[in-house]
C-alpha cells in the first residue's frame, strides 16, 4: 500500500511540476531564477505549490499587469520557496552520488547523505540567492553579490536542512525497520515529505532574517 502510495504522490509532483513548467514558459517571472524555483517546489508541494504559484508566483511574471497587494507573510513564503529550491535540487542531487559510490562516514550511510546533501544544498542554495542577489545590485559586483548571498542563505539553509535531516533519521532509526532505498519508490516520497518539513523549518528563519534586513522579501 505504501508503495501504491509512493507513486501517486511522486506523480502527483511531477504533473504539478509540469503544469508550472507550460505555464511559466507562456508567463516568464520577472527574476529568472524563479523559472525554476517554481517547478522544483511543484514536485515536493504538489497541488499546495500550484495553488501558491497562481496566487502568488504568477504575480511576478514579466506580462503580469495585476497590482503586488500581497503581505509579508506571502512574500517571505516566496523567499522560502526560493531557498527550498535550491537546497531541495542540492540534496536530491547528492542521493544518486551517495547510492552509486556506496559511500559511509563512520559506517553510516546516513552520515554520508547528510554530508553530500548538505554540501550540495549550500552550494545551490548560494547560487540561487546569488541570481536573486546580482541582477539587482550589478554595482556591488560578483564578489560582494557572493557575500551578500552567503549571509542572506545560510541561515535559512541550515534550518531547512535541519528539517530535512530530522526527517530523515525518524525514517531511517524509527518508521522502518529496514529504510527504503533510492531505487524504491518510497524513499522520494519520504523525500518529498522531507522537504516539505524543511520548507517549514525554514519559514521562520526567513522570516527573521527578512525582518532585520539581511534578507529580501520576494
Amino acid at each position: 500500500m505504501l508503495t501504491l502510495i509512493s507513486w501517486i504522490a511522486l506523480g502527483i509532483g511531477f504533473l504539478c511540476s509540469a503544469i508550472i513548467i507550460v505555464d511559466v514558459l507562456r508567463h516568464p517571472q520577472m527574476m529568472k531564477i524563479m523559472n525554476f524555483v517554481w517547478p522544483i517546489n511543484g514536485w515536493f508541494f504538489g497541488p499546495f505549490a500550484l495553488w501558491t504559484y497562481f496566487k502568488w508566483g504568477r504575480l511576478k511574471a514579466k506580462n503580469s499587469d495585476t497590482e503586488d497587494n500581497r503581505g509579508r507573510p506571502a512574500k517571505v513564503f516566496v523567499s522560502t520557496s526560493h531557498c527550498s529550491s535550491g537546497c531541495t535540487l542540492g540534496d536530491v542531487l547528492g542521493i544518486p552520488i551517495v547510492a552509486l559510490t556506496a559511500m559511509t562516514i563512520a559506517g553510516s550511510t546516513l552520515l554520508a547523505h547528510y554530508m553530500v546533501e548538505f554540501i550540495l544544498a549550500y552550494v545551490f542554495g548560494i547560487i540561487f540567492q546569488f541570481y536573486a542577489i546580482y541582477p539587482m545590485n550589478k554595482d556591488q559586483g560578483i564578489t560582494g553579490s557572493i557575500k551578500a548571498a552567503i549571509k542572506a542563505d545560510s541561515l535559512s539553509l541550515i534550518a531547512f536542512e535541519i528539517g530535512m535531516f530530522g526527517w530523515m533519521a525518524i525514517v531511517h532509526f524509527v518508521l522502518f525497520t529496514t529504510p527504503p532505498r533510492p531505487a524504491e519508490p518510497t524513499y522520494w516520497f519520504m523525500m518529498q515529505i522531507a522537504m516539505i518539513l524543511g520548507f517549514l523549518t525554514s519559514y521562520p528563519a526567513n522570516w527573521l532574517l527578512v525582518r532585520r534586513g539581511i534578507k529580501e522579501e520576494m
